[in-house]
């Protein structure tokens, strides 16, 4: 059974962990006030897009565990927008749904493997009609 066929993911502890590990960062981000800073990221999404072809080649269906870091830095990324920024954005719009996302990630990938997964994510974001974010 493909990713699509199974429809929504089905909630794991790795995907638990990491989407509260990327709401934890936010958080402290959003309570910091460090906006302006240069931050750190940490997780799965850091992994270069040649590690991540890599891996799921071997383990399909790692590319969830991803993902499911994505959705969770996006998310952040919303959370912590300036006031009158991406007010509004749906990060899961009928017009761009999650499939799609997860293909347009790969693509990124698979185009820059130099790059990392999170930079793959932050175009996903910009796709999606997202300021908020470099």
């Amino acid at each position: 059974m493909t990713m699509a066929e199974e429809g929504p993911f089905v909630a794991t502890a790795a995907r638990r962990r990491n989407l509260s590990v990327a709401m934890a960062i936010a958080t402290w981000v959003a309570a910091s006030g460090a906006m302006s800073q240069t931050v750190a990221i940490v997780g799965t999404g850091t992994a270069s897009c040649s590690r991540f072809t890599s891996a799921i080649a071997d383990r399909p269906l790692e590319e969830r565990e991803y993902f499911a870091w994505g959705q969770g830095y996006m998310s952040g990324i919303l959370l912590t927008a300036p006031a009158g920024v991406d007010d509004g954005l749906s990060l899961t719009p009928e017009s761009f749904p999650v499939a799609a996302q997860i293909a347009f990630v790969r693509a990124f990938c698979d185009q820059f493997p130099t790059a990392t997964y999170s930079e793959g994510v932050e175009t996903l974001y910009r796709a999606l009609g997202g300021k908020a974010v470099k």
